[in-house]
């Protein structure tokens, strides 16, 4: 078998139809199925289960889908590599950011970064969803809220920031230097929708004490969300350094007794190729969190 059969087969797996498959690879549906007789034959197995026009991976095929994978994955390393040596700096390097960490996070270092790698193309994307975008290699590293250990990723602590509860200057509770996490219960909130990074960490640490946060208004920015607050719709909770960033003296920030905190890192898959221009990213941005964190200290 050849690299190029294998990516026929990881094209009818990933359409699970022999004629899309075609299509997509640019070539006769006659053309791919013979490509694929011809590794089962090679293999002295069947890869897919012909039911009808339906097709299913055997066990056989979902095997050799994944060790075609790391193949892949092992070719694009190699090429990475030998890119950087032959091109000295040139390239690209892809960033999964959370949205409202860009701004206030890493700004200035992708400006410093541009300066010291100005041949590389840098392209940040904003997801709440870095770790998939990691996994399926859809960017080189990721600044995360840090997932659960996993065998796949490397995980490099950054910063750990507790939350606080933010509300105007005119609010009743403006003067209070601390709240109690159960008073949550009762003050009317404004936070990021179900399921988002953010409240899914606030809701986890209220639920351990029984209760649930009920929002008046949900919205997807931290920008809304003050703006929300600062109209006295109703409080919301986010992160210290996020708040302090604004530097708006229209805002009170409150410290929640027992409340919820995060834990920022670096992820990327243990095997994917990480470029001199990567490391020094990771590097740089590794001592500015840690630098802020001791001058917050």
């Amino acid at each position: 078998m050849d690299l190029r059969q294998l990516e026929y087969f990881a094209a009818v797996c990933e359409e699970l139809h022999f004629t899309k498959a075609a299509e997509k690879l640019g070539m006769s549906q006659p053309t791919l199925s013979h490509q694929i007789r011809l590794l089962e034959n090679e293999l002295g197995t069947p890869l897919f289960d012909r039911i009808g026009k339906r097709i299913a991976l055997t066990e056989a095929g979902r095997l050799l889908l994944e060790y075609s994978i790391q193949m892949f994955r092992t070719r694009k390393n190699a090429v990475d590599a030998i890119n950087e040596l032959r091109n000295q700096q040139r390239g690209t390097l892809v960033i999964g950011a959370i949205p409202s960490d860009l701004d206030y996070r890493i700004s200035q270092l992708i400006i410093d970064f541009h300066n010291e790698f100005p041949h590389i193309r840098l392209t940040v994307l904003t997801s709440v969803e870095i770790l998939k975008q990691v996994l399926e290699m859809e960017v080189d590293i990721g600044i995360s809220i840090l997932p659960l250990p996993d065998e796949r990723i490397v995980r490099i602590p950054l910063s750990s920031e507790e939350y606080v509860m933010v509300v105007p200057a005119n609010h009743e509770l403006a003067g209070r230097s601390s709240v109690e996490l159960e008073e949550l219960r009762h003050i009317r909130t404004v936070m990021y929708p179900k399921g988002t990074l953010g409240r899914e960490i606030v809701d986890d640490c209220c639920r351990k004490i029984g209760f649930s946060l009920n929002p008046i208004i949900e919205t997807t920015t931290p920008f809304s969300l003050v703006r929300l607050v600062k109209a006295n719709i109703g409080a919301t909770i986010l992160p210290l350094p996020l708040v302090l960033s604004m530097n708006d003296p229209g805002l009170r920030a409150i410290k929640i007794k027992g409340g919820p905190t995060r834990n920022l890192g670096i992820i990327y898959r243990v095997d994917r190729f990480l470029s001199h221009a990567a490391k020094t990213f990771i590097k740089r941005l590794q001592d500015d969190l840690q630098g802020a964190n001791l001058e917050g200290a």
